[in-house]
């Protein structure tokens, strides 16, 4: 669409991969859709297999038991917890500007356990686009307030003055 072209009121936030087509899922939305689920669960796949790799490199040094199972926990909690965080995310939308530390704090976090991070996208990608749902509630409110703003600005602002003033029939004090 053209400048001229754009409906006027706020405008949608663009999503990574799919823009503002999930507005009205226009654009090969659902193509983009079947893409980045493929993608994402391609690169788990690859990550987890380098992850096995790393694990038997463990193996081949020997050393030992104990350290290769808090090895393999820690990227199963890290997994886990970077699942459940961009899961969060896709669902309720960014955190508030405050909380931009402890998204810092964790992202060697989500590094960490990347495979769950790409499992997310894999399983919101089914259902829509990753981030949509949050991202459709926020344009939502903000059509709903335009229009409620908008509505409240027609008609005619001089017929409004008359009738706060006690009606047609009624003369005005002059200053």
């Amino acid at each position: 669409m053209s400048e001229a072209q754009q409906p006027a009121g706020p405008r949608p936030e663009p999503l990574l991969f799919f823009g503002t087509t999930w507005v009205d899922r226009s654009g090969r939305y659902a193509l983009r859709r079947a893409g980045v689920a493929a993608g994402s669960l391609l690169a788990s796949v690859a990550g987890a297999a380098v992850l096995v790799l790393g694990y038997q490199g463990l193996a081949i040094a020997g050393i030992g038991r104990w350290v290769t199972l808090l090895m393999v926990l820690m990227f199963a909690a890290c997994t886990a917890l970077a699942f459940r965080r961009t899961w969060q995310g896709f669902v309720r939308g960014p955190e508030p500007a405050g909380d931009a530390s402890v998204e810092r704090s964790l992202q060697s976090l989500r590094m960490i356990g990347f495979i769950g991070v790409l499992l997310a996208w894999f399983v919101r990608s089914l259902v829509d686009a990753p981030g949509e749902k949050a991202a459709r509630a926020a344009y939502e409110r903000q059509r709903e307030t335009y229009e409620r703003r908008r509505a409240s600005r027609t008609g005619n602002p001089a017929a409004r003055a008359a009738s706060s003033a006690g009606g047609p029939g009624q003369k005005r004090k002059r200053r």
